[in-house]
């Protein structure tokens, strides 16, 4: 096949533990791990079909492409697309939807037990000889708490926050949620909630939504300010969504217990974004979605959207 396809920063779905060989097979491949900005005309100017997950295609860099065709997002989320400039010129947009959520929920109750248990820190006590050296048969430097029986509230109610819910349920949480459209309804052990409520009765509130608009700067002081003062946030969806500086002031003055994020609002951070020195604050470095078997998913959906824009019958178009 003729058709030029170039994966412009294939690292993250591919870090090389998995095959490139199924896509290699449907036309002429160039693989980068990572494109700068600056880069992707140079390396695109030639492609019919480009793959991208953070390579941002906005509407200069969309009209420097005039043979491009099919952007193929390897990725839910396609935030990082003029997909309105994208559609004027006839370009095709598909993404590939629910590969990560089982990933994603693990990574939210990790988050959340590595709040709650501290099991990293207390094995790094034990280790220093800490546990040896005790008087007693145990020790902890940290209150221990239950999830069971406190309140999960879930910002957001798409396919990661419902198994999200069926899991809290399962640890005897009392699920509460708010979603754009309470309308399309809850397992009956949910329950709706106002966004003011969701903030003053969560124990536990986590992120569950795109980043828009309507949701830039959601977390914010005044938000913070209605939550309990032993409550943990988790966000494993977008960083912009909590203003940075607010949540900092909120943990270092205890509005708030502590903080789970796998997403900040720039990626990689900012040396001096002022959570990385929060110690009730844990960051793992935007990976919620990338499990092994995730990254499979993935890439299989990727393989699925080219091969169906190839047979002129795209699937799981955007536009």
């Amino acid at each position: 096949m003729n058709n030029t396809i170039v994966i412009l920063d294939g690292k993250g779905m591919n870090p090389g533990d998995l095959s490139w060989d199924k896509i290699k097979i449907l036309g002429n491949v160039k693989i980068y791990d990572n494109t700068p900005y600056e880069s992707i005309v140079e390396r695109a100017k030639d492609a019919e079909i480009v793959v991208i997950n953070k390579s941002r295609f906005d509407r200069d860099t969309i009209s420097k492409l005039p043979k491009l065709k099919f952007i193929c997002e390897s990725a839910t989320g396609f935030d990082n697309i003029d997909i309105g400039f994208a559609q004027e010129k006839g370009i095709i947009v598909s993404n590939v939807r629910d590969y990560s959520t089982k990933s994603v929920v693990q990574h939210v109750f990790a988050l959340m037990f590595a709040l709650t248990n501290k099991v990293e820190y207390h094995s790094n006590e034990a280790k220093k000889g800490r546990w040896a050296n005790n008087d007693y048969f145990t020790f902890w430097d940290f209150p221990i708490s239950e999830i069971s029986g406190k309140t999960l509230g879930l910002y957001g109610f798409g396919k990661i926050a419902s198994e999200v819910a069926k899991i809290g349920n399962a640890f005897g949480m009392r699920i509460i949620a708010n979603r754009k459209n309470p309308t399309k309804g809850y397992p009956t052990y949910v329950s709706h909630v106002d966004i003011e409520e969701l903030f003053k009765q969560s124990d536990i509130l986590s992120l569950h939504t795109p980043q828009t608009k309507e949701n830039f700067n959601f977390i914010n002081k005044n938000t913070l300010a209605l939550m309990k003062s032993n409550a943990i946030l988790i966000n494993t969806a977008r960083g912009k969504m909590i203003n940075e500086k607010d949540l900092k002031n909120a943990l270092d003055n205890k509005i708030i217990k502590s903080a789970g994020l796998d997403v900040l609002s720039s990626e990689p951070p900012n040396p001096d974004n002022p959570l990385l020195d929060c110690t009730n604050c844990i960051i793992t470095p935007h990976q919620a979605w990338a499990s092994v078997e995730a990254r499979k998913l993935l890439m299989d959906g990727v393989i699925k959207n080219i091969s169906a824009f190839l047979k002129g019958a795209p699937a799981n178009t955007v536009n």
